[in-house]
This record gives C-alpha cells, sequence and structure tokens, in this order.
C-alpha cells in the first residue's frame, strides 16, 4: 500500500473514533439520574418497568457507567432489579 492511502486510512481511522466518542461527550452533559425516577418501582420494587421507564432507561444509557461508579447510584446500577428492568427495556448492562 503507498503511503498517501496509509495517512488516509489512518486519518479516516481517527474521525470515526472521534465521531464515535463526540455523541457520548455530549451525552455526559445530560446526565441525570433523577430522570430514572419513573423506573423506581422496577429496580427499588419487583415491578415490571413501564414504557415511561424504558424510554427514559434508553435515554440516560450512556450515563449508566458514570451512575455505576456513584457510590450513592451503583447499588441500583448493579442490583439484581436494575439488572432485570434493564433487559426488559432491553438496555444493555453497562460493563465499565
Amino acid at each position: 500500500m503507498k503511503p498517501a492511502h496509509q495517512l488516509l486510512l489512518a486519518a479516516c481511522a481517527v474521525v470515526l473514533l472521534l465521531c464515535a466518542a463526540a455523541p457520548g461527550i455530549a451525552d455526559a452533559a445530560t446526565c441525570d439520574a433523577t430522570q430514572l425516577t419513573p423506573c423506581a418501582g422496577a429496580i427499588i420494587g419487583n415491578a415490571p418497568p413501564t414504557a415511561a421507564c424504558c424510554s427514559r432507561m434508553k435515554e440516560q444509557q450512556p450515563c449508566l457507567c458514570t451512575y455505576a461508579r456513584d457510590p450513592n447510584l451503583q447499588r441500583y446500577v448493579n442490583s439484581p432489579n436494575g439488572k432485570k428492568a434493564m433487559a426488559a427495556c432491553r438496555v444493555p448492562v453497562p460493563s465499565c
């Protein structure tokens, strides 16, 4: 492969990585655990998650690792009911 092609491929890879990282950076500014209030019954209790819960959980998905690292919130994210709610809402359990 010619050096010019290698440089172009490297530049494209950097642009793709930056584009992939940008939404996470923007979403980090909108992280608000109180947005998951509709999920309280599912996470704290044993109720099935509501449509509102699933909608909010999907919106807050980029923030789940932040919440999992927060000593005040990690017990909810890592709890069996928290994981069950994520599974029911089809939100992947974060691997942070």
